[in-house]
């Protein structure tokens, strides 16, 4: 008698992840995630949260090796190029986060979905907040009163976020395996 998963099993055994694939999937989605705000809405102030910042974040907190220290600096010049932002701002903002994720992650090497969903809230509020501050200083007015809608919906789409990177997780490990 066939077991139900046997067909599932048996295609992965004796299987590797693309290489390819697993290292390209999560710096794929940050830039997508970045590319989001490209969207055509119709709103009068900004109101989607970023995407790509908190995909950065959740792919760090999900896995926190996979994307070096380093990432954040040229996801942030991708990040820069199409969101509109002074240049160097995300470069300089999302390196930092990187940096501040690694020293959480040393210090708090368990993981809690509310530790998780508070971190990556509060990363993305530092983000919306110092972007803002960077765009001032550039010559534009932002109050910081318009960066609310986009704070409230960031920090309830977090969890989201976290379950759509564990997808693209999973898919990255699952899909495209070759015979090893």
């Amino acid at each position: 008698m066939k077991r139900p998963f046997e067909d599932t099993l048996t295609r992965r055994i004796n299987r590797a992840p693309s290489p390819i694939v697993a290292v390209a999937v999560p710096w794929i989605t940050v830039m997508m995630g970045s590319l989001a705000p490209a969207i055509p809405l119709i709103a009068s102030s900004p109101i989607l949260p970023p995407f790509g910042f908190m995909f950065l974040v959740a792919w760090r907190q999900i896995r926190p090796g996979l994307l070096p220290v380093w990432a954040g600096l040229p996801l942030g010049l991708f990040d820069d190029i199409y969101s509109g932002q002074p240049f160097g701002s995300a470069m300089l903002i999302w390196s930092v986060a990187m940096i501040i994720l690694d020293m959480i992650e040393a210090r708090f090497p368990w993981r809690n979905f509310w530790q998780e969903w508070l971190v990556g809230s509060l990363m993305t509020a530092v983000c919306l907040f110092a972007g803002a501050l960077f765009a001032n200083a550039s010559g534009a007015s932002t109050p910081p009163a318009l960066i609310a809608p986009q704070l409230v919906l960031a920090v309830l789409l977090y969890p989201l976020a976290g379950r759509l990177v564990a997808m693209f997780d999973r898919f990255r490990l699952l899909r495209f395996s070759k015979v090893g």
